[in-house]
């Protein structure tokens, strides 16, 4: 009898663990069928006055690309939120332990997420409509999205400038009543995880992202969004090796060039061919500088070392002609005289007895030449001499035609010295303001070329 009870009671209680485990729902399928996914044109919320909350994070992947000229950010980024949903909620035991599955994004409500500066639709994005749903209403939505934003540009630093790109994620239809927006990582995390995945391209590197959080007012409503603010720097060692050292070679060439002899016209030559030189490095310069309303420094560069190339290239040219004028022109005009060797030259700290022993050196040289010339003349008087003393049988009358013959020679070598000396003060006046003229233009171009270099090591180093 005692054994017929507990036979009868093991099969009764088989019988209802085969009976609850028919009841369990164990698939997904199940899991739909019990879920309520009928309206998902409302907030999933039991109380219309509570607002929903979304959370989102951002993690910066690659640039793909930055068009300066276009002012567009083209890049690649993982992008995770999640929210609740009161509605779809289920107890794991009641389906064999499910706690989370994966869902199309047609079946539920979703916050309609929407980015500021876009210009483009997402087209080329990988497309992923699931979402993973919690058994407590959590809905996951994690995606990688390719973004074409709007980026204002600052290129007063190229090529050591930082971009600052901003990406606002935001709803274009619910205000603060009905929907929050709210970061999931502050600023530090998310430039860290960021920093960690970041692919680069060579071009720009990842400087740092900071998250903010603002509410924004439209038309009389409060809006709420979340900003991811992404500073990028340029990497600058191809400009480097193709515009910066180029560029500052070619200004100190056209420095040393300065020390050329200016009695010679390779000088001019050579700072043309530099000149030339330059122009062609602009126009290289050119095709790589973005475009801005704002110029930058280094461009502002390039056109003073370009300016002051052509200003020199000018006191070239003004020197040339004051040493041709010293040939052809017998008298330099009195301005000249007064501004350039008298008020320039003692600016400009010509000492007065180097200009004299320089005046005097030229007189030698050139009364030299007149003084071979008449040596057949003064030859000719010391015979006349020599004849004299010789011949005293002589009467006095012929003496004194003699006399007469030899005063009338020297007055005629006087006047001769005479002529040659002052055709070599102005000849000398005209070189001296052509020396005075070329130290003026290099202290300008060294003046200027330190002062351009000063502030661009100041703007780049800042």
């Amino acid at each position: 009898m005692y054994l017929w009870t507990v036979s009868v009671l093991l099969a009764a209680s088989l019988l209802g663990v085969c009976n609850c485990q028919n009841n369990t729902a164990c698939s997904y399928h199940d899991l739909l069928q019990n879920l309520s996914l009928s309206d998902i044109s409302s907030r999933p919320v039991k109380d219309w006055t509570k607002p929903s909350t979304v959370f989102i994070n951002m993690l910066l992947y690659t640039i793909i690309n930055l068009d300066s000229s276009e002012q567009i950010l083209t890049a690649f980024i993982w992008f995770n939120m999640f929210w609740e949903d009161e509605f779809l909620s289920w107890n794991p035991d009641d389906f064999c332990g499910i706690t989370k599955m994966s869902i199309h994004s047609k079946n539920f409500w979703k916050p309609d997420l929407y980015i500021d500066e876009m210009i483009e639709d997402n087209s080329k994005s990988p497309a992923i409509p699931y979402y993973v749903v919690h058994h407590t209403g959590k809905i996951i939505n994690s995606m990688p999205i390719r973004i074409i934003s709007s980026c204002s540009l600052d290129i007063f630093k190229f090529p050591f400038d930082i971009q600052t790109c901003y990406l606002s994620f935001g709803s274009y239809v619910y205000t603060v009543n009905d929907l929050i927006m709210t970061p999931i990582f502050n600023s530090s995390h998310v430039t860290d995880i960021s920093k960690a995945i970041f692919v680069s391209k060579g071009d720009w590197i990842l400087h740092n992202i900071t998250v903010m959080n603002q509410t924004y007012e439209f038309e009389g409503d409060w809006y709420n969004k979340v900003i991811y603010m992404i500073a990028i720097k340029r990497a600058p060692v191809v400009y480097l090796l193709n515009i910066i050292i180029p560029a500052c070679f070619m200004v100190m060439l056209d420095i040393f060039s300065m020390f050329i002899q200016m009695e010679t016209g390779e000088r001019l030559g050579f700072k043309i061919t530099v000149v030339l030189g330059f122009s062609v490095l602009l126009i290289i310069l050119n095709n790589l500088l973005p475009n801005s309303d704002s110029p930058p420094v280094l461009g502002i560069f390039c056109c003073v070392c370009l300016a002051v190339m052509i200003f020199s290239t000018i006191g070239c040219i003004v020197i040339s002609y004051m040493l041709t004028q010293s040939a052809t022109e017998p008298n330099v005009p009195a301005w000249i005289r007064i501004w350039v060797l008298r008020h320039m030259a003692r600016v400009l700290c010509f000492k007065k007895n180097v200009m004299k022993e320089y005046m005097i050196t030229v007189m030698v040289e050139e009364g030299s030449k007149a003084v071979l010339e008449n040596d057949s003349k003064t030859e000719m008087v010391i015979d006349i001499q020599e004849k004299k003393s010789s011949r005293k049988q002589i009467k006095g009358s012929l003496e004194a035609k003699m006399l007469k013959k030899l005063l009338s020679e020297v007055q005629t070598i006087h006047q001769n010295l005479t002529s040659i000396k002052n055709e070599s003060e102005a000849k000398s006046e005209w070189y001296l303001a052509a020396l005075v003229v070329d130290r003026l233009v290099l202290i300008v171009y060294l003046f200027t070329v330190v002062i351009i270099f000063s502030i661009v090591i100041i703007v780049w180093a800042s």
